[in-house]
């Protein structure tokens, strides 16, 4: 098994590819070692010594280091780690734990706004952020304002801000008039 890695935009994060399907649908974001328990292999990588965050893609898994640790010191581990899981045939995600959907439902009057956000950010903003090794996720809409979540190598990346006010809240705005502004959230 050859595993392919990538940087992302952001220096804290690395993307690894595996050459194959890690997750069928939807991602999954384990921000720390607490919620690891429902994947096998988010378990596999966080017992690596320096690792602060896993995310996984349809064909990617992204690791972000803790601060102070050098990616030469952890990332043949990292690799060793996501080998020896595929290599032992376990799921990625354990029985019931699903992959998430990847947007908070909306239901009201605005209904057909957020409809048509959720679509461009589904055709146009996560292919894009998923090629950086991350995720961007609907979580409201109230008044203009449009409140996403970032996952992935977005969470805590420098550029992060400049992704969500120049490139999605200009896009939003100019297929969307009643979008204003766009504004992360922390989850």
């Amino acid at each position: 098994m050859f595993i392919q890695t990538e940087s992302t935009p952001n220096p804290a994060t690395l993307k690894f590819l595996p050459g194959q399907t890690v997750l069928e649908m939807g991602t999954a974001d384990f921000p720390t070692a607490d919620g690891a328990s429902a994947s096998p292999l988010a378990t596999r990588i966080f017992a690596v010594n320096g690792v602060a965050g896993v995310f996984f893609g349809n064909d990617f898994v992204t690791v972000t280091k803790a601060d102070g640790i050098e990616w030469d010191h952890i990332k043949p581990s990292i690799l060793g780690a996501i080998m020896e899981h595929f290599q032992s045939g376990q799921p990625v995600l354990a029985g019931d734990a699903a992959a998430p959907s990847g947007h908070a439902e909306h239901t009201g009057e605005d209904g057909e706004i957020v409809g048509q956000i959720k679509e461009l950010l589904d055709t146009r903003v996560r292919p894009a952020v998923a090629q950086d090794g991350g995720d961007i996720t609907f979580h409201g809409f109230d008044r203009g304002v449009v409140y996403l979540h970032m996952q992935g190598a977005c969470a805590g990346c420098p550029s992060s801000t400049l992704t969500l006010k120049m490139g999605i809240e200009n896009l939003l705005r100019h297929y969307i008039p009643e979008v204003t502004e766009v504004r992360p959230v922390a989850v």
